[in-house]
């Protein structure tokens, strides 16, 4: 009996030994907090008639709340195989992010290399985000929807994710990185239906961080669910909602080209970012190809390790479209957004943050331009403010 033991022992054991050089995460955020919105939309006869509301949210913080796991195996010479599947969830209601997908913001697996880099497949974000958004004051301030662009529309709070992806990221060359992407798009019948593509670069030396990226997607509204980079949750629905974007659903494409830096001096960090968002051929809008340019500049000042606060201003305009003889979708965006963050350890800590939105001209509806601030829901007029506290804890 004793011998039948050890057997199943060294049975049992056996694996662990011949697998010592791989290892398995289990991390996650959980971010939740008490937010404030002055305009929030509410819908009465089909009518955005707005008003005050007060609620917990753990989707919209600095990191939307999420879990995942995270891989990877020692092949021998530098090289690694490595998966990472992670899914956001909503604290107050138990139920997942991202459209309802399971795995919704990253899963994928692939081959790390030190010397030549790596290679990944699956749902992966485009490299404006892994590239630019380091840059923005998404990145170096907070990543809370409080420093996002109006609607998320260059997707540098990354709202989007990209599908039946193939990713290639270089290594390291003295601070210089670059990174190339393909989506194979998976419409049947269409081959190339719903592809896209994604290049990116960065620099690092010292106190100066260079970002720059571009992608481009056809038909970015798929015919079914899952299909289509702004329809790419398992849900169908598409991300392109308020009056900003409502009719742009319609287009054949969608890019972004977007380059930022920033430079530290001392206990502060300046940026500066530019992104310009195009939108092909909009059947809705008589085929028009409606352009929007963004910048924004920031500031983080470190006043202790424990502390830091910062500050960002972004100013959205869209070129408009004539249809029938109407300018639309010639909006204009002016939003500040701030940050206070205390660290009670090095997983936890604490922090407030708002943002203040005012638009103004017409929409792509062709009515008065309304406030949305990153993507939170159309305000019914041109003025929206988010006021967030939260708590954050990193496991």
């Amino acid at each position: 009996m004793k011998k039948m033991w050890l057997a199943a022992a060294i049975a049992a054991f056996g694996p662990v030994a011949a697998h010592a050089q791989s290892s398995v995460t289990l991390y996650g955020i959980l971010d939740e907090g008490i937010e404030l919105n002055t305009n929030a939309t509410h819908i009465v006869n089909g009518v955005n008639v707005g008003g005050r509301r007060v609620y917990l949210d753990s989707i919209d913080g600095q990191n939307g709340s999420r879990w995942g796991i995270r891989g990877s195996e020692d092949l021998g010479d530098g090289l690694k195989a490595i998966f990472d599947i992670q899914g956001g969830i909503n604290i107050n209601t138990g139920a997942f992010a991202q459209g309802g997908t399971p795995f919704g913001r990253t899963t994928y697996v692939g081959l790390s290399s030190k010397s030549y880099g790596t290679l990944t497949l699956g749902r992966q974000y485009d490299l404006v985000v892994a590239y630019v958004q380091p840059v923005t004051s998404t990145g170096y301030i907070g990543g809370s929807t409080t420093f996002g662009h109006p609607v998320d529309l260059d997707n540098l709070v990354n709202t989007l994710r990209v599908n039946n992806s193939i990713k290639y990221v270089s290594p390291n060359f003295n601070g210089f990185n670059f990174g190339a992407e393909a989506s194979l798009g998976g419409q049947p019948g269409n081959i190339t239906g719903g592809s896209g593509y994604s290049f990116g670069a960065s620099y690092a030396r010292g106190p100066l961080t260079l970002g720059a990226g571009y992608n481009f997607f056809k038909n970015p509204t798929g015919p079914s669910a899952g299909t289509g980079l702004f329809t790419d949750n398992t849900s169908g629905a598409t991300s392109l909602s308020g009056a900003l974007n409502s009719n742009y659903v319609t287009a054949s494409s969608y890019q972004v080209a977007a380059v930022g830096g920033t430079y530290a001096i001392g206990p502060a960090v300046i940026g500066l970012t530019y992104s310009n968002t195009q939108y092909g051929n909009v059947a809705a809008l008589a085929s028009a190809s409606p352009k929007f340019n963004n910048i924004e500049t920031g500031l983080r000042w470190n006043f202790s390790p424990a502390f830091f606060a910062g500050i960002a201003y972004n100013y959205t305009t869209s070129t408009g479209v004539r249809v029938h003889g109407n300018t639309l979708g010639n909006q204009h965006y002016n939003q500040v957004s701030v940050l206070a963050d205390y660290f009670l350890s090095k997983r936890t800590d604490v922090y407030f943050t708002g943002a203040f939105q005012k638009a103004s001209g017409i929409s792509s509806t062709g009515s008065e331009a309304v406030a949305n601030i990153g993507g939170y829901g159309d305000s019914s007029n041109e003025r929206q403010a988010i006021l967030r506290f939260a708590f954050r804890h990193r496991f």
